[in-house]
């Protein structure tokens, strides 16, 4: 039995149909019955409960012989994700494998990747055998620009003329976990994982122009002004400024180079931003 944390997110939700999909019993842990209905009619077992109840994740982690840890950014992602680790090496669980980040480094300064390089950490530290799938920029991020992309045919963040990112599509990063899980050979490993794309925006924004048919631009906008408009959905004070400092790395021109080890891995080729707009393209137009 394998266990997922996270799998009504869009990652997780990949691995854990995914497994079910090959064939191989997997559980989740949901907080969401009605919201994971989708994942039991997959095939997945359905433990409904909080990482944060111990009687919950005990019974999660029954029997499980591994377990894929995928929380979303937060300020309390690493004591949730030491408790889960720390319970399944009670339970007996022999492999942990860790939905990270390509900007998770010993000298990360930004608060969600310093988290990400604490939890991968304290997993190597575990005795257990682990595993750390590493994607970058999510294809996925595009969706939170979906109306005005719709209503004005522009998209906007603080990245600049020059900011740029190396994309994965979040579903790829749910496929090689599972993959990784249900194969062998992927013990002590750490992998980085990318499409094929490594664009600035206004390349990205082409990209969004030749698949839909219409103009689309990219319209860089000041920090100080976009930091505003996120807070307004962003209440913790930590991730807001997490998120912005991640803005601004970009913007200053950090990005990843991208890999070839989702192929190299799986023997499958990793979505690019091209195939992904076109699987979506309802999402993006009027």
């Amino acid at each position: 039995m394998i266990l997922i944390t996270g799998a009504t997110g869009r990652t997780g939700g990949a691995a854990a149909k995914e497994l079910a999909r090959r064939g191989i019993p997997v559980r989740a842990l949901v907080r969401n019955e009605a919201k994971a209905a989708p994942l039991a009619a997959a095939g997945v077992e359905l433990v409904i409960g909080d990482a944060n109840e111990p009687t919950a994740l005990q019974t999660a982690l029954r029997g499980v012989s591994k377990v894929a840890v995928i929380f979303p950014n937060g300020e309390q992602q690493l004591a949730l994700e030491k408790r889960v680790v720390d319970v399944a090496v009670e339970s007996g669980v022999q492999h942990i494998l860790k939905i990270s980040s390509m900007e998770s480094l010993p000298d990360a300064r930004n608060a969600t990747h310093r988290v990400h390089w604490d939890a991968e950490e304290y997993i190597r530290a575990s005795g257990k055998p682990w595993t750390m799938v590493r994607p970058s920029f999510y294809m996925q991020n595009f969706f939170s620009n979906a109306a005005t992309i719709k209503a004005e045919g522009k998209f906007y963040y603080p990245f600049g003329e020059r900011g740029a990112a190396a994309l994965s599509d979040s579903r790829d990063a749910g496929f090689f976990a599972a993959h990784c899980l249900a194969t062998t050979g992927h013990e002590n490993k750490s992998y980085d994982i990318t499409s094929g794309d490594q664009l600035n925006f206004h390349e990205i924004a082409a990209v969004f122009t030749q698949e839909l048919g219409r103009k689309i631009e990219y319209v860089p906008q000041d920090p100080a002004d976009y930091r505003a408009y996120l807070g307004k959905f962003i209440k913790s004070q930590w991730h807001l400024d997490s998120v912005c400092g991640i803005f601004a790395e970009i913007a200053a021109g950090y990005v990843v180079e991208t890999t070839d080890t989702f192929a190299a891995v799986t023997g499958r080729a990793p979505t690019s931003l091209a195939e992904f707009i076109r699987q979506h393209r309802q999402v993006f137009t009027p």
